[in-house]
């Protein structure tokens, strides 16, 4: 068993795995470009069914000229904390695959680009930012204002900052302002078929 965060596996893990989760306190504080590129860099490099890296990466830092525009885009909740994020991304995915004579259809572009996601959440721990997936989003919205091309899904935004106090938030966000648990290991796995 590993414990760290508050934490316990089930089975012994590295300690990166419970030390990444997903706060909503931000201290507003600016992330550096250089930093910044290291996530998405992280992030590109996740695993694709034949290399296909379907993900795509929209994105501003705040006090940037598209960060209003890019924070307008989630539900009011969402807006609420991520105001305080150094910068918020939206993450997409190309439904094609990159054929040889036609692009095909993927059946792997979400769970692919599912991978990216983790490797950047990841890659963001360990330079002390954290990273919070959404899906509270404007969907009537975010294609047009995205300019998403066709064939490809808006799969979820992401806020990036440094931790801050939970007594930020509004009062009540401040008690779920914890790492999350999980459900056992033995909820989740079925040898053979459920």
């Amino acid at each position: 068993m590993t414990a760290a965060n508050s934490r316990t596996t089930d089975h012994p893990i590295d300690k990166l795995f419970l030390e990444r989760w997903s706060p909503r306190a931000f201290t507003g504080e600016a992330i550096p470009e250089a930093e910044f590129l290291t996530i998405l860099e992280a992030a590109h490099w996740a695993p694709s069914s034949y290399n296909s890296q379907p993900w795509r990466f929209v994105y501003a830092r705040r006090e940037t000229p598209h960060w209003d525009k890019l924070l307008s885009l989630l539900i009011e909740f969402n807006q609420s904390w991520a105001k305080n994020a150094a910068a918020l991304i939206f993450i997409v995915s190309n439904e094609l695959f990159p054929g040889r004579d036609k692009p095909t259809p993927s059946r792997s572009h979400a769970f692919d680009t599912g991978a990216a996601w983790g490797s950047l959440a990841l890659q963001a721990t360990l330079l002390n930012w954290y990273a919070h997936g959404m899906v509270g989003l404007d969907w009537d919205k975010v294609n047009a204002a995205l300019n998403v091309p066709e064939h490809h899904h808006v799969q979820a935004a992401i806020a990036i900052g440094r931790l801050a106090p939970a007594d930020i938030l509004p009062e009540a966000l401040r008690a779920r302002e914890v790492p999350s648990p999980r459900n056992p290991l033995s909820a989740h796995i079925f040898e053979g078929n459920f």
